[in-house]
């Protein structure tokens, strides 16, 4: 078995690495996204152009940094019921 911290360190784990599925309600939705973006950049100009771009930027600074807390709450839980099963021995009973 490969070491995994060696694997982390060479960069060969890559869990956010992934597409999106053909023909999913999440690619649909991500061309509805793209096209009405496009679309309304076309539309608009100007100060109005620079506050939808501003606005469209802001929201993915919002929803990168959400992704990176939930990445690392969820690493931390995980990392919580490791200890939890393999260290700590803690429990309400006694072992007999």
């Amino acid at each position: 078995m490969t070491n995994i911290i060696e694997e982390l360190f060479y960069g060969n784990l890559e869990p956010q690495a992934r597409s999106v599925k053909n023909n999913s309600i999440i690619e649909k939705e991500l061309a509805t996204l793209a096209e009405n973006e496009q679309l309304l950049l076309k539309s608009l100009s100007g100060e109005e152009k620079r506050l939808f771009i501003n606005y469209v930027n802001a929201w993915g600074v919002v929803l990168g940094t959400s992704d990176l807390d939930r990445f690392t709450v969820g690493f931390r839980l995980g990392a919580r019921f490791a200890y939890d099963a393999f260290v700590s021995e803690e429990a309400p009973f006694a072992e007999i």
